[in-house]
């Protein structure tokens, strides 16, 4: 019979055993993961704890591998996400696998916590709407602060790493976005802004904001754009020095096509404004009139080599590459007038339209993803996601691999 002492020596055995032996958590992300969206949370909990996450390309689903700590197998316990405690022969076993030339998979080292920034209206009275970066960072826990025109013209970007747009117009046309119930408040409130700011218009405030973004870009840093923010970026990127009235295109300058400087655009050439009444603002943007209606179809990811292309690689990784579409005021992008330096990471072949391109610029990266929410209901035009009922949507995993990207550990070219 065991005696109380006995007990207490052989608990202490078995907890060293354990130490000695249990090198890692694995959290995997393939079909065993019972919360893929709050799996980027915890590895970006390990990288503010000072810790390095290995993100395991290709191996279950992009996978994460974490030095063992009593306090991060209890985080994932508390935030639902699965883990498998292994050995350090267990381990080795998988960095072999992985490191082997027949197998399509590799091993990046991300070191520290980007420091993350929305750029969104921050006023309560027009927060109408999801905002699907804003939604998935509350879901997964990963803190970002929320900066608009005033942070931007102030030159506060140089605080942050990756930066945000989503459902804005980078051209100053409030009218193209009347048919949201906040939009006369918005415009209102924009133009408050303008004039407070030194502005004649909001068109040309926004066209200051747009350049620089695109500094902050050029200089290292890390741009994800979604949905309109993506196009009418672009836009006014190759408008530069026009000036934009807030109506329509052809309440300003007959010629303004002809005066375009596509060289300026980050990710697409050669688009036509579109005028009249449309709500499209050109035909980047291949999405259906009625963009609240419901699709059927998917798009797919590109397979990249994971040991050469290790970017793309990175803003792949997923459990599934077949991704059903959705839609948006900008819903995907007219393959015709992407640029060919612009890489596609994602598409609906038979449809032709683009969903996920990458591209560099200077020092820094972009990434423009077509669409407004990855599992938003068609129709709806208020209120937010509940990711609690998607807690494994492989379209919001894309945002989640942009929000960790920055934190990869930088390789010297090969010369």
């Amino acid at each position: 019979m065991l005696t109380l002492r006995s007990c207490f020596v052989l608990f202490i055995f078995l907890l060293c055993a354990r130490c000695a032996f249990c090198y890692s958590i694995l959290i995997p992300m393939d079909e065993h993961q019972q919360n893929h969206l709050k799996a980027y949370g915890v590895a970006f909990f390990v990288l503010q704890k000072g810790t390095y996450v290995d993100w395991l390309l290709n191996f279950r689903g992009g996978s994460f591998l974490v030095p063992y700590s009593d306090a991060i197998e209890n985080e994932c316990l508390i935030r639902g996400v699965s883990v498998e405690v292994i050995t350090d022969s267990k381990t080795n076993s998988i960095l072999q696998e992985i490191s082997s030339p027949a197998m399509n998979m590799n091993v990046v080292r991300l070191q520290t916590a980007p420091k993350i920034a929305v750029y969104s209206i921050k006023n309560e009275l027009v927060a109408d709407e999801t905002d699907a970066v804003i939604t998935v960072l509350d879901y997964a826990e990963i803190p970002y602060t929320i900066i608009y025109d005033d942070e931007v013209l102030d030159d506060q970007l140089v605080k942050y790493d990756w930066l945000h747009l989503h459902h804005e117009d980078f051209t100053g046309q409030h009218w193209r976005f009347m048919w949201r119930e906040s939009a006369l408040i918005e415009s209102k409130l924009q133009e408050a802004t303008a004039t407070k700011l030194g502005y004649t218009s909001v068109s040309q405030m926004k066209m200051e904001v747009a350049r620089r973004i695109k500094t902050f870009c050029a200089g290292g840093g890390y741009l994800f754009a979604m949905c309109s923010g993506a196009e009418t970026f672009d836009i006014a990127l190759a408008a530069e020095g026009m000036e934009f009235l807030e109506n329509r295109y052809e309440d300003n300058a007959p010629d303004m096509q002809s005066k375009l400087d596509f060289s300026k655009a980050l990710a697409f050439e050669n688009f036509t404004l579109e005028f009249g009444n449309s709500r499209r603002f050109s035909d980047i943007n291949t999405g259906h009139p009625d963009f609240f209606e419901n699709s059927k179809d998917f798009f797919r990811l590109f397979n990249f080599s994971a040991k050469w292309d290790i970017v793309p690689s990175m803003l792949t990784q997923d459990h599934e590459n077949v991704i059903k579409e959705f839609t948006g005021q900008t819903t995907s992008f007219n393959k015709a007038v992407v640029k060919p330096e612009a890489l596609i990471l994602g598409e609906n072949g038979n449809a032709g339209n683009v969903r996920y391109i990458y591209g560099e610029l200077g020092k820094g990266h972009w990434t423009y993803y077509g669409g407004h929410d990855p599992e938003g209901s068609p129709g709806r035009r208020r209120g937010t996601t509940d990711l609690n009922l998607y807690p494994h949507s492989p379209g919001y995993r894309l945002i989640l691999n942009n929000v960790l990207f920055p934190s990869a550990k930088k390789k010297k070219q090969k010369t």
